[in-house]
């Protein structure tokens, strides 16, 4: 077979030594090449690594004396993250590696998060961990292409239960290198985010008639992860335009909910990415299906989307701080950005007669988001739902309207 792909083995080699060799001959023998680097901070592998301790504390501006002169694990496993992710973003950039594996228990897996948020989105990331899938890894340090697989059984050496976990980890993340489509770029992209086909109908009208303009059109579900890969990408600057109408992850970050980071909505705004935006569900917030509402919202109405997933409602002062969160936010784009209202609702929950429409509340975020909507959005107010026809006739006459005048390179 053809050794056509390089995968970045990463973990304390001077602990993991068996494994990590492991998994590098699982590589080599599905004949895939494999460099390894060592974020080791006291002990030395077996064997000298390609990229040794020494290379990767120094590729972040410190050195392995200075980690072990700490006297702070956590402060120098901490210096080899930082080493670690801004060497596997150099490698994958000079195109030397493919993918990456990393090995960790907690102190591999800290580092493992890092290394993978370096890497864009596409290039495969696996980690196989102790701790894989634990409520120990905060959703916001989680790449939004990361793979995880649970290394079972597999603390301290080599044995049968965990070199099927180290096996499959290998054999997928060299699988992945090779299939992997990568995001062609040969079309402008716009960004959207939405939900189900249920409670939100505008991506049904707008993707085919974004594709006739001659556009790719990239539809995000905003229930956190969704958020996070929508959010790094338009800071990469990735998308010639912005359609961001589900912003629901702003309430959920305020309240407690499925968030996205403190910098949802945030990051067109940063790279001037033209953003035309709309508050899907804005008086919903997602939680946990599975675990007790918290304190805050008990008593409030609830939506079991299934057991993974309720939304609750919020009431008329929680909508009102969720409306100047979404002005603060949009104060602060650099591009130019239009935020269209309708004011008959914003989910198909909330119409008229529907179970969870709440006249007053909706009313107060209106009133809110006019008095505090900034002077650099161009704010548009409609007599409509956002399910309706002339929502979509709106959105893509001020998108053909920017593409017209040069704003949205086409």
């Amino acid at each position: 077979m053809t050794q056509d792909k390089t995968i970045l083995v990463v973990g304390t080699y001077d602990t993991k030594d068996d494994e990590l060799n492991y998994m590098c001959d699982c590589i080599q023998g599905q004949g895939g090449n494999v460099l390894s680097m060592d974020i080791s901070v006291l002990g030395d592998p077996s064997e000298p690594t390609d990229y040794s301790k020494h290379a990767v504390a120094e590729e972040g501006g410190s050195s392995i004396q200075e980690a072990i002169d700490s006297g702070d694990e956590n402060h120098a496993m901490q210096i080899m993250a930082r080493g670690g992710a801004l060497l596997a973003l150099r490698l994958h950039r000079e195109g030397k590696v493919d993918g990456v594996v990393v090995l960790g228990g907690t102190m591999g897996t800290d580092v493992a998060l890092d290394i993978c948020q370096a890497l864009p989105l596409g290039v495969p990331k696996y980690v196989a961990s102790t701790v894989s899938f634990s409520h120990l890894l905060p959703p916001e340090r989680l790449a939004a292409d990361i793979q995880m697989i649970l290394w079972a059984g597999g603390l301290y050496g080599l044995n049968s239960v965990c070199k099927s976990s180290l096996s499959q980890a290998a054999g997928a993340v060299l699988g992945a290198a090779r299939a992997v489509e990568r995001p062609a770029g040969d079309k402008p992209l716009i960004g959207m985010t939405s939900f189900g086909k249920t409670i939100l109908h505008y991506m049904v009208t707008l993707k085919p008639a974004l594709e006739e303009r001659g556009f790719e059109v990239a539809v995000f579900h905003a229930t956190g992860m969704g958020g996070r890969a929508f959010e790094s990408l338009a800071a990469e600057g990735a998308f010639a335009c912005v359609m961001d109408f589900a912003t629901q992850e702003v309430g959920n970050h305020l309240m407690g909910g499925l968030s996205a980071g403190a910098d949802r909505l945030t990051n067109a705004g940063a790279t001037a990415t033209p953003q035309i935006v709309a508050p899907a569900c804005y008086d919903l917030v997602d939680l946990v299906g599975w675990k007790p509402l918290p304190q805050r919202m008990a008593g409030k109405p609830t939506h079991d989307h299934n057991r993974l997933l309720k939304a609750v409602v919020l009431d008329a002062d929680e909508r009102r701080e969720v409306a100047r969160a979404h002005a603060d936010k949009l104060s602060q784009a650099e591009g130019p950005t239009v935020f269209i209202m309708p004011k008959g609702g914003c989910n198909e929950w909330d119409r008229p007669n529907a179970d969870l429409h709440d006249a007053d509340g909706l009313a107060a975020f209106v009133d809110e988001i006019e008095r505090r909507m900034p002077d650099n959005v161009n704010y548009i107010p409609l007599d409509c739902h956002i399910n309706d026809a002339e929502f979509c006739d709106r959105v893509l006459a001020t998108f053909d309207a920017w593409v017209a005048e040069g704003i949205v390179k086409s």
